[in-house]
């Protein structure tokens, strides 16, 4: 049986070759996503734990910032000459570590990363442990003099002796580039300033005697734990962060592991598709195989074979099947981790591919899928075979299935569907988010579950009404493919369903994405009133400067400020909820429209005073003249009386868990430093808004980050980071239909191999071969466009109801891409085209004789 096995295995290694190709992209797309990981985890363990000092002194914060609120962190640089008095240091570094600079040239452009990567400004403490060196020129010896990294300056061709200008959050300077720096260790993609100690006090945080951190080196002899107790018990344990350089490392990695994660997480969806749809690939293959090999596994059974013994002959081919895939899938795996790690060094972010870190956990993994996917693809088509008898096999019988009843799938299938419909109708009456999302995963998995085992109940239907118009247009070519299509509807769903899986997806994205964009364009209407928008285009916060000059801008008539900041709110339910408040300028009503439901912006506004959703405050117990204690960020905290409720759908909250605002005066009171994030302009009277629009760009030349956005220009930002969104939906796509196309090349290739004798005889009674290849094409345009069909009307039953989700969060417009669906149905009949070009021009080029004696 081995033996047997074996050669079955080799003889069909040509149909297996595309099925192996389902594996290999799953097993690829896992690999590839872990050794990237592994490698950029490894990379950067080494660079913090190399950089760290041994122990750090940071201010005590306490909350996270969702959205940059501009507001530097600080303690006392005279802390430093403290802590060098403490026994067992050997010395200690106040240190200024500014994010979110922009850096421009002589003629304004800027000079930092275009990635989304930062700017830092940095007091220049050169030690053993800095991750740069100074390689060209001198150190930084006064308020005019800077440093900037290699990587930077050749990318912007800037030179020593150029100006560039800082924009920072105390205000604007200028400096001149005295020494060009290069890293020791891995560049995170990041750009480099670097000023004296004195003048990255006194520039970069506004006062000359502040600094972000102090950097303490142990003395010999003397362990990181030990010394951290020293310190703490020096400065006071609960009035500052301490941290070895361990834990100092382990805190700047969990920062980094959410880009890390995104990329991950990406990647394992792709493999998640690659497995999904290739699942559907290989049962199609090994059950045409097996149909085929009728006749060969009866006369194994009629020679002594049992049905286990056929039953793991055809699991072996599998397993051997899935080695392979696997084997070559890591392969790929290693290739494509390479590929993105040549991709990050284009984006700035340099990483040796010589150290690559391929753990034991990768190919574990790669094998576990790989071999799994297969297994599990190729039991039901076993099980079919085992079920062979002698007698029947011995007649040309088929167990492909065909002809045999679909009554349990009909039952299977009823019933998995009802659970899917009733979850998804439970979402979409549910009036809380958490279950309604709960009840939508559950519903959308079910949903495909049904359709996947109830496809082939729809074949006859469908495709009569699908291919109804064959006839007509192409006579019995056209007559004679429809009924091919119909022959197996077990095959024909099998094989739909690798692209309705992904069709569903990209209908359901498109329905959701299409929804948010006109609700936040309904809700952008409706709310905001002015006439204008100075945003930075990262959204980070700007400096006061900026605010200045628009305000002294020739048209101006009205400037209303915007800032974020993060707070925890304890609510009188017992809730702890930490969310992102905003605060805003009185005349608020005047360039926003709120919905009140109870109070007005004045009240909201007042001192000592904030606003609150009204959902929220009911869920929480929350009533107007209340008071709440919030915590403020840099440890502060304040009760605060609740002045209005506002319906969240048009609140200027910025859809933050609560919508909470109150006025700056509150804000600067709780947490000062904090920077602008947004203006809104309203144009003087007399002035245009054509007019008000160019004198504005004219005034924000010099600050290159920040945009004059008007309503038009704010939909299409909203709109822009929707599409990134639909970016990696249509890339997901493009894979399931990548395996897709194969998975209908595979089909008809088998079932022109299983069609042999009945193609020569059309052929020998007057079919041409063109006629031949045109039949194979229709049979594959129309099992594509069922697959498509299917795919769609599951994706926008999706779609529906992640539009009632999304509803629950204020995003009540609910629209339909027509346009994406119709031409996804038109795409899916040129993909049916192209897949059946292989297998018609090889059906077309069978000798016709030896087609009509194939056994």
């Amino acid at each position: 049986m081995l033996k047997a096995t074996l050669r079955s295995f080799l003889a069909h290694k040509g149909r297996l070759l595309l099925s192996a190709l389902a594996v290999l992209l799953s097993v690829a797309f896992v690999a590839g996503s872990l050794i990237f990981s592994d490698t950029v985890s490894r990379t950067f363990d080494r660079l913090f734990a190399s950089t760290a000092a041994d122990v750090t002194v940071s201010p005590k914060e306490g909350l996270d910032e969702a959205v940059p609120s501009g507001r530097t962190a600080t303690l006392p640089a005279a802390l430093a000459e403290r802590v060098r008095r403490v026994d067992g240091v050997a010395a200690a570094r106040a240190e200024v570590d500014v994010n979110g600079l922009t850096v421009v040239d002589e003629n304004n452009e800027p000079v930092g990363p275009t990635t989304g990567a930062p700017t830092l400004g940095n007091a220049w403490n050169p030690n053993e442990r800095s991750p740069v060196e100074l390689t060209s020129g001198h150190a930084p010896r006064g308020p005019g003099q800077a440093l900037l990294d290699s990587e930077t300056a050749d990318r912007r061709d800037v030179r020593i002796g150029d100006t560039l200008t800082v924009i920072a959050p105390p205000g604007s300077f200028e400096v001149r580039v005295v020494g060009i720096v290069t890293f020791t260790t891995t560049n995170p993609g990041a750009a480099l300033v670097f000023l004296d100690p004195s003048t990255a006090r006194t520039k970069l945080l506004g006062d000359p005697r502040a600094a972000t951190g102090i950097a303490v080196d142990a003395a010999e002899g003397v362990g990181d734990e030990q010394l951290k107790r020293r310190v703490a018990a020096a400065l006071g344990a609960h009035t500052y962060d301490f941290r070895t350089a361990d834990e100092q490392a382990e805190s700047d990695v969990e920062q980094l592991g959410g880009f890390l994660d995104v990329i991950k997480y990406v990647m394992l969806g792709f493999a998640g598709i690659a497995v999904l749809v290739g699942v559907f690939l290989i049962v199609n293959t090994f059950s045409m195989l097996i149909a085929q090999r009728t006749r060969e596994l009866g006369l194994l059974r009629a020679l002594g074979a049992d049905r286990r013994q056929v039953r793991r002959s055809v699991l072996t081919e599998a397993l051997l099947l899935g080695l392979v895939g696997s084997t070559l899938g890591l392969a790929a795996g290693i290739g494509l981790a390479a590929g993105l790690i040549e991709l990050m060094g284009l984006l700035g972010m340099n990483i040796d591919a010589d150290e690559m870190v391929i753990g034991w956990v990768t190919p574990v993994a790669a094998y576990v899928v790989g071999l799994g996917v297969t297994f599990v693809a190729a039991y039901l088509p076993a099980r079919r075979a085992a079920g062979v008898s002698p007698m029947a096999a011995l007649s040309d019988a088929e167990v492909a299935g065909v002809g045999r009843p679909l009554r349990v799938r009909a039952v299977t299938g009823a019933v998995v569907g009802a659970a899917g419909a009733a979850a998804l109708v439970g979402c979409a009456v549910s009036e809380r988010t958490a279950s309604a999302a709960s009840l939508l995963g559950l519903g959308v998995v079910l949903t495909l579950i049904a359709t996947v085992i109830a496809g082939p109940l729809l074949v006859r239907p469908v495709i009569r009404v699908l291919g109804g118009a064959f006839p007509a247009l192409f006579g019995s070519i056209g007559r004679m493919s429809q009924r091919n299509a119909l022959r197996n509807p077990r095959r024909t769903g099998a094989t739909a369903a690798a692209l309705m899986v992904g069709l569903a997806l990209v209908g359901g994205m498109s329905v959701a994405s299409e929804s948010m964009t006109a609700s936040f364009d309904r809700q952008i209407d409706r709310t905001l009133g002015a006439d204008f928008v100075i945003q930075n285009t990262n959204f980070l916060p700007f400096p006061k400067e900026v605010t200045d000059a628009v305000r002294d801008t020739e048209g101006v008539g009205l400037v209303v400020r915007g800032r974020f900041t993060p707070v925890a709110v304890r609510l009188p339910d017992g809730d702890r909820v930490e969310t992102t408040a905003a605060g805003y300028d009185p005349r608020l009503d005047e360039v926003a429209n709120i919905t009140y439901t109870q109070g007005d912006s004045a009240a909201a506004l007042a001192d000592g005073r904030l606003a609150m959703d009204r959902d929220f405050a009911r869920d929480h117990g929350v009533r107007v003249g209340g008071t709440v204690p919030v915590e403020f960020q840099g440890g502060r905290s304040a009760e605060l009386t609740v002045g209005a409720l506002t319906d969240q759908d048009s609140a200027e909250g910025f859809g933050t868990q609560g919508g909470l605002y109150f006025g700056l005066g509150t804000l600067e009171r709780y947490a000062p430093g904090g920077q602008d994030s947004a203006l809104y302009v309203n144009a003087a009277p007399g002035t245009s808004d054509d007019e008000l629009r160019a004198r504005l760009e004219a005034t924000l030349d010099p600050y290159p980050q920040v945009q004059v956005r008007d309503l038009a220009d704010y939909k299409q930002l909203v709109h822009d980071q929707i599409t990134v969104l639909l970016y990696l939906v249509y890339a997901l796509l493009g894979l399931a239909i990548i395996i897709a196309v194969l998975g209908v090349v595979n089909t008809l290739a088998l079932s022109v191999v299983e069609r042999t004798r009945e193609i020569g005889l059309l052929r020998a009674i007057g079919l041409a071969r063109r006629q031949l290849r045109r039949m194979i094409r229709l049979e594959s345009v129309v099992i594509a466009v069922f697959g498509a069909v299917l795919g769609l009307a599951l994706g926008l039953v999706w779609g529906l109801c992640t539009q009632q989700v999304l509803a629950l969060q204020g995003m009540t417009a609910l629209a339909i891409p027509w346009v994406t669906i119709v031409a996804v149905v038109i795409g899916s009949a040129v993909i049916g085209v192209v897949a059946a070009l292989l297998p018609a021009l090889r059906a077309s080029r069978m000798n016709v004789l030896a087609a009509i004696a194939h056994e």
